[in-house]
This record gives C-alpha cells, structure tokens and sequence, in this order.
C-alpha cells in the first residue's frame, strides 16, 4: 500500500512515473497485473497530478468522492434540466455545501482543499 501511495502523491508526471517503475520493479514478480493496470490507465491518471496537494488528498478519500458523485447526481436527476448554466452551478454549489454538512466524519484538510478549489475555478464559482 504504501508503494502505492508514493506513485499517486508524487509531486510531477515524472516523479510519479519513476515510483511506478519503482514499484513495478519490486512488485512485478508477485503481482504483476497492478503495474500493468496504472500503465494502461495513466493519461487518465496523470491530470490527479496537476492538482496541488490539499485537493489531491481530497480526491484519493474515495468514500467522500463516491458519497459526493451520489449527492450531486441525485440533484441533477430530480431537476431534469436547468435555464442556465449558471442555475446550474448555483443549484450544485447548494448541494456541496448541504453535503458536506453532513458528513459525520470530516475529512482531514477539507477547509484547505475548498480554500484551493475556490482560487482554481474562480471564474465558474457562483459569486453569492
């Protein structure tokens, strides 16, 4: 697991490509599908580390993403369609914020990560 981590949580494409082979070259022996299956998927793994760190551990707590993806498509599935684009992102950041309200258990850094995703898109956040 810890193998692992090192690939996903290097800063740059190149320092997580030379963990990938670091854990290709010690893990291929005995299991050597899991290398395989970060090669075959990696362009869409790589655009996780454009990410700064705060956003990218929020994204590798899988439970809070799946919990998140659930909330915000229930959302979209009971409104059917939108006026604007901008109803839209309205509607949506209200849900975010509902959701995040209820998490029994908040995630580590979550104020840090919202802070960075609010700089990053700026120009589509709804101005309340």
């Amino acid at each position: 697991m810890a193998d692992l981590q090192k690939i996903y949580r290097g800063g740059t494409r190149d320092e997580a490509e030379l963990r990938l082979e670091e854990f290709a070259e010690k893990w291929d022996a005995k299991y050597p599908d899991i290398a395989q299956a970060w090669r075959r998927n990696w362009e869409r793994l790589v655009p996780f580390l454009a990410y700064p760190e705060e956003i990218r551990r929020v994204i590798y707590t899988t439970n809070a993403v799946e919990s998140t993806n659930m909330g915000l498509r229930k959302i979209i599935k009971n409104r059917g369609s939108f006026r604007t684009d901008e109803v839209a992102l309205k509607l949506l950041y209200l849900a975010l914020k509902n959701i995040t309200q209820r998490w029994a258990m908040p995630i580590k850094d979550w104020r840090a990560a919202l802070n960075r995703f609010a700089i990053i898109f700026e120009a589509i956040m709804p101005a309340f």
